[in-house]
């Protein structure tokens, strides 16, 4: 029986995420530490790590910034700007640019960055969203190692050393640059941190007529190319306190823009406002685990005292993993056209990718849904 966090309303479906003796989750302990950090001593090390990687005689960017166009992403290039550096801002373009998001990637330049955008093959990536949805349950999975290959590239190629990512996700430790031994980006850091889902980019060779020539852009720097140029990164998140909240607001008054309305699935209305595929994977990810978007952003603001965690279970029952008929206001058929995929062949890979023991079923143990398509799950909390 699915279990949830007694202080938050994540539940222990969640890949990673452990309830203690007392059925709180490690998310909610890893917060409650951050009391304990010497927030000014972290941001001494900042300092110190950014002055060491810093170009000496500004013939070079002084560190790479993975850049979406996001919340945070913008608020990682104005706390680099505000120390002083140069910043060569990248960006692996997204599956499904929105009109949002391009306005919003205009905006970073536009704060006096240089800034590099490379689209892949857009006939190869719209395959690998196919068989990414199809074959792992995740539409984005070809974004996701774009993210980390295509930045990671860029500091090989322009041999800028460092890279900024936002937060750390897995809330442990600063990231290589911060370790005085083994401070390298290696595909073992790439295996750990990219969300590959157990789907090697080589795998996809023959699959739909993809080649090896087809996955340049997927494919990530050999370890002797990183040693070469000495390619690591540091998470500001662990150096700074992290607040998506606080990161949209400070972005908001640098010129990002959000939607009048909340998000589809979503709780906020300043966050995956970039890509028209995100409704698509958050649904998936509610399917598979039994939580979505409005879940994530409930338990931050739960965590930080917000809103009371009667408040999010309110609020993930009326907004988590409802069907995705339309995402920033795109209609799903839209959508899935350059998949090559109906609305009816959609739904049955999400009936395949469904966890069943965690909605309700009729007796005959087919999946009950509303008129509109939506689920149920079996409990919203530990009642």
């Amino acid at each position: 029986m699915i279990k949830y966090c007694t202080k938050c309303v994540m539940p222990d479906t969640k890949p990673d995420l452990h309830l203690d003796e007392h059925g709180v989750c490690n998310a909610c302990r890893s917060f409650e530490g951050r009391k304990e950090v010497d927030w000014s001593k972290r941001k001494q090390e900042l300092l110190e790590i950014v002055d060491r990687y810093k170009s000496k005689d500004g013939s070079n960017w002084d560190c790479i910034v993975p850049v979406s166009g996001g919340k945070d992403s913008t608020y990682q290039v104005i706390r680099m700007l505000q120390l002083g550096l140069n910043p060569l801002c990248v960006t692996s373009t997204t599956c499904h640019l929105s009109d949002i998001g391009r306005h919003n990637i205009e905006n970073i330049k536009n704060m006096g960055v240089d800034y590099v955008e490379f689209s892949p093959n857009p006939v190869v990536r719209r395959k690998m969203n196919r068989i990414g949805l199809t074959q792992v349950g995740d539409i984005s999975w070809p974004e996701h190692v774009g993210i980390f290959t295509i930045p990671v590239k860029a500091a090989v190629q322009y041999k800028v050393p460092l890279i900024v990512w936002g937060e750390n996700s897995q809330n442990e430790y600063g990231g290589p640059a911060a370790a005085a031994e083994n401070n390298i980006l290696t595909r073992r850091w790439l295996e750990e941190f990219g969300g590959l889902l157990g789907l090697r980019v080589s795998d996809l060779v023959g699959m739909d007529g993809i080649q090896t020539k087809d996955l340049i852009a997927y494919t990530y720097p050999t370890d002797e190319e990183l040693r070469e140029v000495g390619v690591t990164g540091i998470f500001l998140g662990h150096y700074i306190p992290w607040d998506g909240y606080s990161n949209a607001l400070l972005s908001q008054a640098h010129g990002f823009v959000t939607t009048k309305h909340t998000v589809e699935g979503s709780i906020v209305n300043y966050e995956n406002l970039d890509n028209y595929q995100t409704g698509i994977h958050d649904y998936f990810k509610y399917l598979k685990f039994g939580f979505g978007r409005a879940t994530d952003i409930a338990c931050l603001h739960v965590r930080r005292g917000r809103i009371t965690r009667d408040d999010a279970i309110e609020l993930v029952r009326k907004h988590d993993g409802k069907f995705p008929w339309t995402y920033l206001g795109k209609p799903l058929e839209e959508i899935l056209a350059p998949l090559d995929m109906t609305v009816d062949e959609f739904i049955k890979v999400c009936d395949r990718f469904t966890n069943k023991k965690i909605f309700e079923k009729d007796a005959r143990g087919n999946l009950l849904k509303d008129k509109h398509g939506n689920l149920t799950k079996v409990r919203y909390d530990n009642e």
